[in-house]
């Protein structure tokens, strides 16, 4: 998987060279939108429905009621593809040639990628994750691939060249379930082939059942509550996008800019960060009680979990302050390396650098929450749950306003002011549950006066380098810019393993008890 993900990124910063922001931001954002939206309108609500069910079910009926996502799709992609071809603003032809054919294309590829539902659920129910991981990895790869090639080859194609890429990676997909069920279903000595509810790849088209009911109603009652809750959300998650579709505070431009950094920005908090809070929650949904007060519990376990959470606090604040402190120096000279002169220049180093500052609030938020999740009553986390609501609507207002008077960084601005709320509410949380107790796992957001020097120290140094070495002088100053970064660094680090003796002890021995914990139940 993680070699899978180096060649997509690989290949994706080799397109990005051949390519205008302006295009970029068509595709990654106004077109990317309408695809994602059409699928989560025609089957979000339908696979919650169906994978909350019971394993006692008439297959065939679920199987039918997820046939239906294929019409949804074609009534959203229709009326979807009307709203973006005649309300919104279409890019001038001679940036971005053939938008029309791109709407349609990414709607007809998101109705292909519909047409594999009933074996993407079959999949899902019976854990056939190895599937979806080769299927979505495999796709993904030939997508980027024979993007190269159009972009190589055919680059006054525009648009087409990444709708036509897109319908190839919904039709891959599709395919590597349709040929994997084929194979399965017709071997008869197969073990997995008894767990199935189906024998033949003919059972999972729709037909009518032996009761005479095509699909199961209280499926289908389920399925429009949970489109009714989740609707709200799916305006929340894409909320940025929306804002620059609908309300265009932002060129096709600087939305291109903006989604690269941001996708960029989101790899550290992705591969480092979240694993670290997945893990964690675990460690302490088993080691703390919900329902109960800290003085309440054993106090040996109560302990265990604030020296753990004292410690990863002081671990995500030291990555988040590493990678904001050297990535202001830094930000510009990545992009150039990464995207060439199109994200250089311009507004992609300051999103970068404001993105850096967003990562450290990030780390901070997800070892806060990780705890805070795993200890909050049922009761609780239903407030905290509409509190975030609420800041999530508050962030698309906020995020519109910001845009408007400081342009794209507004959105990673928005992105902090939420953050930090979320902060302070686990902050406000962790000092209650620890305060009749002699433990104050909080203590892990202090750092030494030593080690903030060093970062200060290291901050300015760089930022001074940055001036003098990087970017427009050639690869041996930039070879020496880094040169000076890497040695600041591990400074840095070396005044860190000399000072937080507490924390390198952590690292060196309790980084394996999510693991024991696992090993044991």
């Amino acid at each position: 998987m993680v070699v899978f993900r180096l060649i997509t990124f690989v290949l994706n910063a080799f397109i990005l060279r051949f390519l205008s922001k302006e295009i970029v931001g068509v595709v990654n954002v106004r077109l990317t939108l309408l695809y994602s939206t059409t699928l989560f309108l025609a089957r979000e609500a339908f696979r919650r429905a169906c994978l909350s069910g019971s394993t006692q079910r008439d297959w065939s009926q679920t199987l039918n009621l997820l046939w239906l996502t294929a019409p949804l799709g074609v009534f959203w992609s229709l009326f979807l593809g009307w709203v973006w071809l005649q309300l919104l603003e279409v890019p001038d032809p001679n940036v971005a040639p053939h938008y029309a054919a791109g709407v349609v294309l990414f709607g007809l590829s998101a109705v292909v990628e519909l047409l594999g539902e009933p074996l993407w659920f079959l999949a899902q129910a019976h854990m056939f994750v190895k599937l979806k991981v080769i299927a979505e990895s495999l796709s993904v790869i030939l997508k980027s691939v024979l993007t190269v090639f159009l972009v190589l080859w055919l680059p006054h194609w525009g648009l087409y060249i990444f709708s036509l890429a897109q319908l190839f990676y919904t039709t891959v997909l599709v395919l590597c379930y349709v040929i994997y069920f084929t194979k399965l279903l017709g071997s008869p000595e197969s073990t997995k082939l008894q767990t199935l509810p189906v024998s033949r790849i003919t059972d999972l088209l729709p037909n009518i059942t032996r009761n005479g009911a095509f699909i199961n109603w209280k499926e289908a009652k389920l399925t429009w509550s949970f489109f009714k809750q989740s609707f709200l959300k799916q305006i929340l998650t894409e909320g940025e996008r929306y804002v620059m579709t609908f309300l265009n505070v932002l060129n096709f431009g600087d939305q291109g800019v903006y989604d690269i950094v941001n996708n960029l920005g989101s790899l550290v908090a992705r591969l480092i960060f979240q694993p670290i809070e997945e893990s964690f929650y675990v460690f302490f949904a088993k080691v703390l009680e919900r329902e109960k007060d800290a003085t309440l519990q054993k106090q040996e376990d109560v302990a265990v979990a604030a020296a753990v959470l004292e410690s990863l606090l002081k671990l995500a604040l030291l990555s988040g302050l590493t990678i904001t402190v050297f990535g202001f120096a830094y930000s510009q000279l990545a992009l150039d390396i990464y995207g060439g002169a199109m994200l250089s220049s311009g507004s992609g180093p300051v999103l970068l650098r404001s993105y850096c500052l967003y990562v450290l609030l990030l780390a901070i938020n997800g070892v806060t929450e990780c705890f805070t999740f795993a200890a909050m009553s049922k009761e609780e986390v239903d407030r905290y749950n509409f509190v975030m609501l609420a800041l999530s609507s508050s962030f698309l207002v906020l995020s519109y306003l910001l845009t408007r008077w400081c342009g794209s960084v507004g959105f990673i601005l928005a992105n902090c002011f939420n953050m930090g709320i979320r902060i302070t509410q686990s902050l406000c949380f962790i000092h209650r549950y620890y305060r009749r107790s002699p433990h104050r796992p909080l203590a892990g957001l202090r750092l030494s006066p030593v080690l903030l020097g060093a970062f200060a120290l290291s901050g300015g140094v760089t930022a001074v380098s940055e001036v003098f070495l990087c970017c427009e002088r050639g690869w041996p100053a930039r070879l020496a810019h880094i040169a000076l970064g890497a040695f600041c660094l591990g400074a840095t680090l070396g005044t860190a393993f000399l000072t937080e003796t507490k924390l390198v002890h952590f690292l060196r021995t309790q980084l394996g008890v999510p693991r024991r914990i696992e090993k044991t139940t």
